[in-house]
């Protein structure tokens, strides 16, 4: 596996908070960061990839047909967009 060098800038805060979890989990805070990105990077292709799927061949003229079916009715007080 190769490896890159990357100068990360963190807010001091969230800096402390990695340590202080990476120190827990016993490894080094880099090898913590590391992980975290990894799995933040699993989560996100994973979801694209379900969407993907799970539009299939949908388009944006199949959408305006199904939305132009919808019930003309007014919006609950809550739905209001502010």
């Amino acid at each position: 596996m190769s490896k890159a060098t990357y100068p990360l800038k963190l807010p001091l805060s969230i800096k402390k908070v990695a340590q202080r979890l990476a120190k827990e989990d016993g490894v080094s805070l880099n090898q913590w960061i590391a992980v975290a990105v990894a799995e933040k990077v699993g989560v996100v292709e994973t979801a694209t990839e379900f969407f993907k799927k799970r539009a299939g061949k949908a388009t944006g003229a199949g959408l305006m047909k199904f939305v132009r079916r919808a019930p003309n009715v007014a919006l609950e007080p809550d739905d209001a967009l502010r």
